[in-house]
Parts: C-alpha cells; structure tokens; sequence
C-alpha cells in the first residue's frame, strides 16, 4: 500500500455548526483536533474542503476551526448540502480533478454523515481515514459502534498525530521543526480529546 502523499491528500470537515455546539459530546475536544489538523494543513499545503448540513437551520461552521486563516489555495470551500454524505457532486468533482488518493475525515456525526462519506468513498479512487480524535456524535455510545463498523468495512481508523507523522515522514524534513512545534503546542489539547474521545472506546478499535 502506497504511502500516503500530503500531494494527494485533502481534509474534509464535517458539518461542525453552531447548532451542534451544545448537543455533540466532547463537542470541544473535537474542536481542538480539527484546529490543530487546519494548522497542519497550512504547513503540509493540504487543501481542506467543509460541508454545513442545511446551514440554514443548523447554523454556520463554527470559527474556532481557523479556516479562515487558510490561504486561498487551501481553502477549496465550504459547500451547503442536505444529504448526509460529504460525497455531493461539486465535492466529488473536486476529488477527480485533483486526483485526490486519500482523505482525512474528521467532525459530525461519527454515525451518520462521517459514516456515510467514508462508505462513500471506498467506492471511489480516494481512500478514506477516519481520526478518531476529531469525530463524535450526539450520543457518546454510538461513537464506537460506528468507528468498528468503518473499520470492519475497510475504512482506515486512525489519531490525529498518527497521521500527521505519517504525512511529514522523515525528521530530516525541513517542515519537521514547525511541525515538531505544532505537536508541542497542541500536547494538552490533544491528551485532551484522546481522553475525551477514546478512553470509553479503546475496546471496540
């Protein structure tokens, strides 16, 4: 299995609205994961892509993310949908045209639209990976539930640090001492979700 290419990688943000701030557990833990996987995309040059489910309704993607201190050639949108999956077409056509191989998941719900978007996904050419520091849902229970069904699925289940080490590769890169930084900086938040997120879960991955 090749490794996987910040040059052929994106990050897919999940629905993280306002409407959700109160109603999704560890609601901020998750959120610390997703900034600390925005600032590694800015360093990496990763692009990112977000979806808002009937944002109408629910709100608009909360700004604690940083998404807006994405350069413009990182930040390829934020696209309204009302179906569950990330996959709608103007996401998908994205996908192809950069030859997209793998794609970081992250955000809401851990059961429902995550799920969905990487089903999806493992019927296309990019494959999907699931952080499991920076996913949740609603009700803390069906957390778990969902990961092992994507994992039994084939749907790579991984950490937010695991990734990004992968993506940097070698310490002999000239990224490898900011992003020595942003682990550093991020330690307490990231101790944070894996306690939050994972510790209930660690028998079901």
């Amino acid at each position: 299995m090749p490794r996987i290419d910040p040059k052929s990688t994106v990050l897919l943000i999940c629905d993280v609205q306002e409407r959700f701030r109160s109603a999704i557990f560890g609601f901020d833990a998750m959120v610390g994961t997703i900034s600390k996987m925005v600032k590694a995309a800015q360093l990496l040059e990763i692009p990112v892509i977000t979806t808002e489910q009937n944002p109408r309704a629910l709100g608009s993607t909360i700004p604690e993310l940083g998404l807006s201190s994405l350069p413009p050639n990182l930040d390829l949108g934020t696209f309204s949908k009302t179906r569950f999956s990330m996959t709608i077409p103007s996401i998908t056509s994205i996908l192809q045209e950069r030859s997209v191989k793998w794609a970081i998941i992250v955000g809401i719900e851990s059961h429902v639209c995550v799920l969905q978007t990487a089903l999806s996904l493992l019927e296309t050419d990019t494959k999907p990976y699931i952080l499991a520091d920076g996913v949740s849902s609603c009700n803390r229970q069906e957390i778990p539930v969902a990961l092992e069904r994507m994992r039994h699925d084939g749907v790579t289940i991984t950490t937010s640090e695991s990734i990004l080490f992968q993506l940097v590769d070698d310490a002999s890169s000239p990224l490898f001492k900011p992003f020595a930084n942003l682990i550093k900086e991020s330690k307490e938040s990231t101790k944070t979700a894996l306690s939050t997120l994972l510790d209930r879960q660690t028998n079901h991955l």
